[in-house]
């Protein structure tokens, strides 16, 4: 199929083919059912227009829940949450839904995970209300090793308003900025940012875009 770049596979298993449509294991077939999906889809490169001005995120109604309900910690089907999230996101006009916690602080977006920076540090949730992404955890390993300091904490959209800089991760989009919040441009605090102004991608974002790519071309060539 001529799929050797610019390609995504997405692996997914589900519990298999049933007699009849009940949750119980003792109506299955067989063994579980895996299937791979896979697309000619290129990664964002340094020149698009998300990488280049940014994406508007949207803090949404819909919250990441606690784990004895749903664990978020879990890659599974079950993602109404964040299609919900995702859909008042886009009638609200934004990029990307940004999800709080059931304690109202930061947890992560619908489809990628969120960061700022503040004071020459980069901050991300805590951990416990999100997927440990793969590009999330090399982020940090890329901060680490590069002196920043990072901090997994909880954080306010106080915090994020007022934040010098913001970005998202994501396995297409690598590290992409955010110009907005709520309407709110990022990096000019929380005196005149409902005003109109131009965005302008921050140092610090710049810098690990740069360790992120050379790390991707490092390693997968």
């Amino acid at each position: 199929n001529n799929m050797k770049s610019d390609c995504h596979a997405r692996l997914m298993v589900t519990r298999g083919e049933k007699w009849t449509p009940y949750q119980g294991p003792a109506v299955n077939k067989g063994p579980a059912t895996i299937v791979c999906i896979a697309e000619h889809k290129p990664a964002a490169g340094p020149d698009s227009a998300p990488q280049r001005h940014g994406i508007r995120l949207h803090t949404v109604h819909v919250r990441r829940g606690y784990a004895d309900v749903q664990d978020q910690k879990l890659n599974s089907h079950s993602k109404i949450n964040c299609v919900t999230a995702c859909i008042a996101a886009a009638k609200a006009g934004a990029d990307e839904g940004l999800m709080l916690d059931p304690h109202g602080q930061v947890a992560t977006c619908n489809s990628v995970h969120f960061f700022i920076v503040r004071n020459g540090e980069v901050w991300t949730s805590n951990g416990n209300y999100c997927i440990p992404g793969i590009t999330r955890s090399n982020v940090l390993e890329l901060c680490r090793a590069n002196g920043i300091t990072v901090r997994e904490k909880e954080f306010s959209l106080y915090e994020v308003y007022s934040a010098d800089e913001a970005f998202v991760t994501g396995t297409f989009g690598g590290v992409t900025p955010v110009s907005s919040v709520d309407g709110r441009t990022i990096g000019l605090g929380l005196y005149d940012s409902f005003d109109q102004h131009e965005f302008s991608v921050g140092p610090m974002v710049r810098r690990i875009q740069v360790w992120y790519n050379d790390m991707v071309v490092k390693e997968c060539g």
